[in-house]
Order: structure tokens, then sequence, then C-alpha cells
């Protein structure tokens, strides 16, 4: 059995395709994959949840089209959950393979099945995981590639086979995670480190049922003008290559010679940049306060700045906000859906769990969910416990 995380991002969202800083968790929340190695090149894998199956030959595998390809980090697909539109979940089985055998690995196929404990569609990298599992099963299910290699094999299955715009984050964490520890990634240099969290704080994840819609234009378009305010400010600042090289005091400078939308995604980036590290200090240091103070500055910043909130997420923010014992709480994912982190001091997660079925669920409609998670290692044989 190979097993891989899902991820949650403490701070740092839309940072990784700017050359920014990001500090996900990897998360309890799993994908598993039990498997038989075949000694030829098929592959049979069916889903315990949806009891779909799908089945294909390595060597046959060529890239999806473009027709067929869906939204950012589309899940597992309308087939697997009925939540997520996207490409369907096999998908990325085959993604993983396609991959593994262009970098000429020594891959053979497999008979498995697929179960998770993720609320897919929850923008917590289930597409990630999947690919990250089915990478150690085409393998062998041991350990023959480093976290990074993994990392990277499986972030190109997803962008350059499925047709995905991804960035290396949601795969880097599930790779690479550590219990107890969430991940400092240099998404330029892919340098990391290591950073533990305070003890007595949980994170917990509310999922605010609301799921995650294929929002890809909107996000193409984000992307768009931060390039586009790289291009602008290059004449002023030769050598520019993201703005993940702009600081705060040159971008406001010069903010008259950029369109309003494209100056305001950037001013989240830049200000995201500075409180990912800032958030590191203050997980080292044990300051709540300052936690509280750069996750509502995060939300605030995605909801006005990079425009990727909606009600459900801003009241989820609200609700866990009013309850004694939340130290922070923000939006986490690419956004339009899906859901929210908090760092909760560990008695008050009750008081949290409710303050959301009463509150949340009367406010909007919806039914949130509550999952406190642990911190956890990366992707890897499922132990035996």
């Amino acid at each position: 059995m190979a097993r891989a995380p899902g991820r949650v991002n403490l701070i740092g969202d839309h940072t990784d395709h700017n050359e920014g800083f990001v500090l996900p968790v990897a998360i309890e929340l799993d994908t598993w994959i039990a498997f038989r190695r075949r000694q030829d090149g098929h592959v049979r894998v069916a889903s315990r949840q949806s009891r779909e199956t799908g089945s294909f030959w390595i060597d046959e595998l060529a890239p999806i089209d473009g027709s067929a390809r869906g939204g950012p980090d589309g899940g597992f697909g309308p087939g697997h959950d009925g939540r997520a539109a996207g490409p369907h979940w096999t998908q990325y089985v085959a993604g993983a393979a396609w991959s593994l055998r262009e970098a000429a690995l020594p891959v053979r196929g497999f008979d498995g099945v697929v179960d998770s404990s993720m609320p897919l569609g929850a923008g917590l990298s289930s597409s990630a995981a999947l690919e990250l599992a089915a990478s150690l099963a085409l393998l062998g299910g041991g350990h023959v590639l480093s976290a990074p290699a993994l990392a990277a094999l499986a972030q190109r299955a997803e962008r350059d086979y499925v047709g995905i715009e991804c960035g290396i984050m949601d795969h880097f964490a599930g790779a690479a995670g550590r219990e107890g520890q969430a991940l400092l990634l240099d998404c330029r240099s892919l340098e990391t480190r290591h950073v533990a969290l305070p003890w007595g704080l949980r994170v917990v994840v509310c999922d605010t049922d609301s799921p995650r819609l294929p929002h890809g234009s909107e996000l193409r378009d984000r992307r768009a003008e931060c390039a586009r305010v790289v291009a602008l400010l290059s004449e002023q600042m030769p050598g520019l290559c993201s703005l993940r090289d702009l600081d705060m005091a040159f971008l406001r400078r010069h903010r008259a010679l950029l369109p309003d939308a494209a100056a305001r995604r950037a001013e989240h980036v830049v200000a995201e940049n500075e409180r990912v590290l800032a958030t590191v200090v203050a997980l080292e240091a044990g300051d709540l306060d300052e936690l509280g103070r750069l996750f509502a500055e995060s939300h605030a910043s995605l909801r006005d700045l990079y425009e990727v909130s909606t009600p459900a997420l801003d009241t989820m923010v609200e609700v866990a906000g009013a309850v004694p014992g939340v130290v922070a709480s923000r939006m986490t994912g690419p956004g339009f859906g899906g859901c929210t982190v908090n760092l909760v001091l560990a008695d008050a997660v009750p008081a949290l769990r409710a303050a959301v079925s009463r509150e949340y669920d009367r406010r909007t409609g919806l039914r949130g969910r509550v999952y406190p998670v642990a911190a956890v290692d990366g992707a890897g044989p499922l132990s035996a416990n």
C-alpha cells in the first residue's frame, strides 16, 4: 500500500507561481492505493468510493488535449465524488505513469484500489496526493526517489499531462512533509526548512461545503496580471524576473505605471511573501497575537486585493474568529470556495466545532465541516498501524 497526504497551506497563497514563499503542512487526510504489481505495463485501478474503474497501457499514454483539460487543482472530477468539475480521477494516475515513463524510470503496471479520507473538491490537493501515491505504486511502493524528485515528477504529471496550471507547492508538501512541522518552501530555489508547530496549538481545517468550482480563466487572468506588472516594471528594475524580486516600497513608488487591478494583485503577492516569513518567526517564538494578525491580513488581502474569497469563506473566518481559543483564521488555497485554515488552542476545538455547526450553517444554509488535523510525514508506504 502506498499513501500520500493532502496539504493545507498555513499562509502564502498565490505566491508559488510568482517564485515566492509558502508555508504548507502535510496533513493526515490521506489518499491510499492498495496495489499488486504486474509484470507488464498495464494499469487497472478502481475507486473504493465511486466504484468506478479505469485502465490503460503505460506505453500508449499521451498528454490530454486542451479540450479535455480542467481548471487549476481540478480534484478528482465529477465521476469521483460529484463535487468538483475537472479531469476524471484516472487521468491523474495516467499522468503519473506518463511522467515517470518520460523520465526513463523503471515503472511497471499494477492492479490497484484507490481510497481517500480527504474532502474532495475542498482545495486540499486531492489531485497531488493521488499523483504521488500512484507514482509510488508504479515504482513498486518503495522510496526510489528523493522527495524533491518525486514532487517534480508528480507536478509534471498534472501540468504537462493533465494540462492543469499548477505550482510546485502541493506536490512538494505531500512529498516532503514531516510529522509535527510545517514546511517553509522557497518556490524559486526549492530550498526548504521545517518549522515546528508550537505545542498545544492545533491545525484545524474548516470545509465550507462550498466546493471549489473551475474558475480557471479567473486564475489565469490573475497570473497574467502578475506577469504584466513584471513586464511594466522591468524598465525600472533591470533583471526583474518575478514579483518575488519586489518590495512594497518599490511597488508603491511605481504604482502609477500599472493598471489598477494588476497593481492590487501584485500588492497581495509582495505582502504575502513578507507575511510567510513573519509567520515562521511568530511560530518559532510562540507569538499567538502576531499569528492572528498575520492570518487576518492575509485573508483580507486575498479577499480585497487578489479577489479570490467568497461569502462562504468570509463567513467561516468570521465565525471562527469569534470563538475564544481560535488564535488565527484565514481562507486557504486558490480560493473561489474550499476551506479555511485555523490555528486553535487544543481545548478550544470542541467550541469551534459547535460554533460552525450552529452559526455558520445558520448564516449560509450550508453544512460546514471541521477537521482537526495533525502534521504528518510525506508520501511513502502505508505503515502497519
